[in-house]
């Protein structure tokens, strides 16, 4: 009886509690809602909130996902600069980490996905506009397109100044926003 109820065990449940378990299953939820394997996410939670470097098999083994699905997952974050290798004295096996500051987190979820979405975006508004046969368009969509260009030209500058700041300027300025917004609503 004891083993079948090892065997139905949550070793996720061993390893954090149950606050903890939580967050790592709504931010696998919330990634999927962003586009991003729930798998991915889920290990990407457990290496924030566990905080230390881990192995393939740990992760495996706490998540109850396979070894491959582990390595794979760990290749996107690793593409996403989320995810670093670290080797640890006596272990040849690779740990994974990843940064416990949810403002460089953000820094750098924010700088990914402006490379990946907006920029070329951007490029591809930049080259409408720049096409010969532009300005035989409806003079209609060439103002939509000249307008949502400059957007996202502005968006895109302040985006990387936003990045440059230091984590303490950047709190502040969010925190400013908030109260400028409670002003604004009055």
């Amino acid at each position: 009886m004891a083993q079948a109820a090892k065997l139905h065990a949550d070793p996720l449940a061993d390893a954090i509690s149950a606050v903890g378990r939580r967050f790592v299953l709504h931010w696998g939820e919330m990634g999927w809602r962003w586009g991003v394997n729930r798998t991915v996410s889920q290990i990407h939670a457990l290496l924030f909130l566990l905080g230390r470097p881990m192995h393939a098999e740990e992760i495996a083994g706490l998540l109850q996902v396979a070894r491959s699905n582990v390595s794979n997952s760990i290749r996107e974050l690793q593409n996403w600069n989320l995810v670093r290798v670290v080797h640890l004295m006596g272990d040849r096996r690779d740990h994974y980490e990843t940064a416990k500051d949810p403002w460089e987190l953000l820094r750098v979820i924010v700088r990914e996905r402006k490379a990946r979405e907006f920029d070329p975006t951007i490029a591809v508004l930049r080259d409408c506009v720049a096409d010969p046969d532009f300005v035989r368009q409806d003079a209609a969509v060439q103002r939509r397109l000249r307008e949502t260009l400059a957007l996202m030209e502005a968006l895109s500058r302040w985006t990387d100044e936003m990045l440059n700041l230091e984590v303490s300027t950047l709190s502040k300025l969010v925190r400013l926003g908030a109260k400028v917004q409670g002003f604004v609503r009055r």
